[in-house]
């Protein structure tokens, strides 16, 4: 299983991206695989072809209106595991003994 975030912002929509954000979110939400939503990007859980292929829904869409998109990506891969995207917090929760914020 993968754990892959990303941030995609268009380059030429001013300050304020976050409608075409939020068109992303709901390629993202709609895909029914697991996710989180944090202030800097969107991380997914799934197989590989499975994510990126989210990626590029997103993309795709994006660049529908936009003349220039930057993507940043980090992948984690770790073989015989899943849940990852929930279990890595309680992993930290468990070690700190307490609930973060979140």
């Amino acid at each position: 299983m993968i754990l892959l975030e990303f941030s995609m912002s268009p380059m030429d929509k001013g300050e304020s991206v976050s409608e075409q954000v939020s068109r992303s979110l709901k390629i993202i939400d709609e895909s029914g695989m697991p996710y989180r939503l944090n202030p800097m990007g969107t991380v997914l859980e799934g197989e590989f072809d499975e994510v990126m292929g989210v990626v590029k829904q997103c993309y795709e869409t994006m660049r529908k209106d936009c003349k220039r998109i930057t993507c940043g990506i980090k992948i984690d891969y770790r073989e015989g595991r899943s849940g990852r995207l929930e279990s890595k917090i309680v992993s930290i929760e468990n070690k700190l003994g307490k609930e973060i914020k979140k």
